[in-house]
């Protein structure tokens, strides 16, 4: 029985809050694939055992409190995080060095795009409470827009191949590469409108400096 069949029992038997407690764990680091979770939430809706709208909004309460968790934990607790388990197994010492490395290139471009990086979520959403720079206001929206893209994506397509398991497992896949697709779409889109905006600020005539000086 694979995992995506054990967790439509799991939920099936156990409801919402088994669903939850389910994307709880998974923002914790836990090798539970996050979007196979999201799937199932949506299978068992398709199979009559929730709504299909309930379960959207459940889930995405569990992917952002999850998250946030996560963010709060390494806001409050620092460096002493990384020396405690579980998270010292998920966010190793060379992980976390790469992590941060990234973060101050990045920023909050990097916080938008964790939510479509499995495996790095976790690492990228404690290394951004350490820093201290990041308000959790600003984390929450950037995380809550890119769950609207990824949650519905994944709950409702496993509403809709409830009774096809063959099919869903293929659109399961379709769908990683489609978000993919869709994050490579909106990086171009900010990468395009940094480079104007820059291109703008050099271009303007204050800040054209005198060549024959």
């Amino acid at each position: 029985m694979d995992l995506l069949t054990r967790l439509i029992t799991f939920f099936a038997e156990n409801g919402y809050l088994a669903v939850f407690m389910a994307l709880l764990v998974c923002g914790m680091g836990a090798p539970i694939p996050e979007d196979v979770t999201l799937v199932a939430g949506g299978v068992i809706a398709g199979l009559g055992y929730a709504n299909v709208h309930v379960m959207f909004a459940v889930t995405m309460l569990g992917v952002l409190v999850g998250d946030a968790g996560m963010f709060l934990a390494g806001h409050h607790y620092g460096v002493r995080l990384l020396h405690k388990r579980p998270l010292k197994w998920v966010l190793t010492p060379k992980r976390y060095n790469a992590v941060q490395k990234q973060f101050e290139r990045y920023g909050n471009r990097l916080l938008f795009t964790a939510r479509f990086l499995p495996g790095m979520r976790t690492a990228v959403f404690v290394s951004a409470g350490l820093t201290h720079r990041v308000s959790f206001t600003r984390f929450l929206l950037l995380d809550g827009l890119a769950a609207l893209i990824s949650v519905p994506v994944w709950v409702y397509l496993g509403y809709f191949g409830a009774n096809n398991h063959e099919w869903l497992l293929t659109w399961i896949h379709r769908g990683q590469t489609g978000l993919w697709i869709v994050l490579g779409a909106l990086v171009v889109g900010i990468a395009i409108y940094v480079w104007r905006r820059r291109k703008r600020r050099h271009a303007a005539p204050g800040n054209v400096e005198d060549e024959s000086a």
